[in-house]
């Protein structure tokens, strides 16, 4: 019962986004608190809501201070040289502007934070995209996809929770799957190429600036008549204070992926530091504070929503009935399977639970099942990787919201639009793996 229940919840409320009947936020509100009625779970659910809300914290208030923190450097112009470097190489060029956008999602990438990644990189290229006419979709997927292979890097959450979960190390998990990465990666620049060049039929390409009546000072166009972003009313820090705020940044990166401090901690602290030496006025700060307002509340807000519907899975059972379900659907005597049923499933998996939901609770059970037909643990944690390209989709993963709202496109038009590309990527993370012997298939199978 409470598996149907699980499964009848997440119908409903993937059907009410990808068709627009109700926003990202009220569905999260809206559809588990009608499920966990209708289960019986009336005395129990504000505990449930509560405990969600409590878990997911951490992450709002992360979200929350990075996009302050990361719009104050935008302002200040510590990303303009990249920016300048990517529209330079891009000559108003479709098909350039939306590789060079996934070329620069890679390198970003490379931190292991999802969100830092997308507000840099939306902030960076929305204006190209815009100005050239081109589909707003593609701007999110193109820097989700390589976002969502980069995350596979042994500091990544996905890895990190398989590996804390089955007791083993990155040379036995990521190492082997370096070869579907770098597959996958390339798919992902093939598939923007593939894009870029359908845009470029769809409307050209777009003139230098003398050839096509634009005004000189149009925001848009930069030294070169290449496009830029629009000009900012905050001056860009020189001196002294554009080496500082290079040198906080850098910093802030690397204890990062230090992990030495809770990450909502570390952005709270460096915003803190970073407003006040860039703008020691009181008056300043508020005015930065409320320019970016808007897109941290419309962010946290719907994180608080998503803690809603993840406290509901977990409280009433549906994320351990989902995890049963996985081991019901494998036939007696076919355990060799288990390697590819685990690659296939952690896409739909990792897209319906949290990455914490699957990696414990979900994986461990897999593992030790496989363990009985002489099936290494550490097969089963790469293969239960094979479907981050999709999981990167999921209504549970908290920077995707920041994607969607930065991108200003509806969640459900993106997932509509993504959900194949996706599928694309898994499927070649998937070749790659079996083809170097990092996920067997049931014939080469103990």
């Amino acid at each position: 019962m409470t598996t149907l229940l699980a499964y009848s919840m997440i119908v409903v409320f993937m059907t009410a986004i990808m068709t627009r009947k109700l926003s990202a936020l009220i569905a999260l509100i809206l559809v588990p608190t009608v499920f966990a009625l209708i289960g019986g779970y009336a005395g129990e659910l504000p505990a449930m809501m509560i405990d969600g809300i409590r878990s997911i914290a951490p992450t709002a208030v992360l979200l929350l201070f990075a996009i302050l923190y990361f719009g104050l450097m935008i302002d200040v112009g510590l990303f303009d040289p990249v920016v300048r470097l990517v529209v330079r190489l891009s000559h108003g060029d479709p098909v350039r502007v939306v590789v060079g956008t996934t070329l620069l999602s890679a390198v970003i990438s490379l931190d292991g934070d999802g969100s830092t990644t997308y507000m840099l990189c939306v902030t960076a290229m929305m204006p190209m995209h815009r100005r050239l006419g081109l589909n707003p979709l593609i701007l999110p997927l193109a820097i989700m996809m390589p976002n969502s292979i980069m995350n596979l890097m042994p500091y990544g959450g996905p890895p990190a929770r398989v590996m804390a979960a089955l007791h083993l190390d990155p040379s036995q998990v990521v190492l082997p799957l370096l070869p579907a990465m770098v597959l996958a990666t390339l798919g992902s620049v093939a598939i923007c190429y593939y894009l870029g060049l359908k845009e470029r039929k769809r409307i050209g390409r777009i003139p230098e600036p003398a050839q096509r009546g634009v005004k000189k000072d149009d925001p848009f166009v930069g030294k070169e008549g290449d496009f830029a972003m629009p000009a900012s009313s905050v001056p860009s820090a020189t001196g002294w204070r554009a080496a500082f705020n290079l040198i906080l940044t850098l910093t802030l990166m690397l204890l990062l992926v230090l992990d030495i401090a809770p990450l909502a901690i570390l952005f709270m602290v460096a915003f803190a530091i970073a407003v006040t030496v860039n703008f020691p006025d009181v008056g300043a700060q508020r005015e930065r504070i409320a320019e970016h307002s808007p897109n941290a509340l419309a962010v946290a807000s719907v994180i608080f929503a998503a803690g809603i519907f993840t406290g509901v899975l977990k409280g009433t059972g549906m994320t351990d009935a989902l995890a049963q379900s996985i081991i019901w659907l494998i036939p007696d005597g076919h355990g060799s399977w288990l390697p590819l049923i685990t690659a296939l499933a952690s896409a739909p998996f990792t897209f319906f639970l949290s990455n914490d939901a699957f990696y414990f609770g979900v994986v461990p059970v897999l593992a030790e099942a496989a363990s009985t037909y002489g099936i290494p643990p550490e097969e089963i944690a790469r293969a239960s990787l094979i479907g981050q390209p999709v999981h990167q989709l999921s209504p549970l993963v908290a920077a995707l919201y920041v994607l969607v709202n930065l991108s200003k496109v509806e969640l459900g038009d993106f997932q509509r639009f993504a959900i194949k590309w996706t599928l694309v990527l898994t499927g070649l993370m998937l070749i790659g793996a079996v083809a170097m012997g990092a996920v067997t298939l049931p014939s080469f199978a103990n």
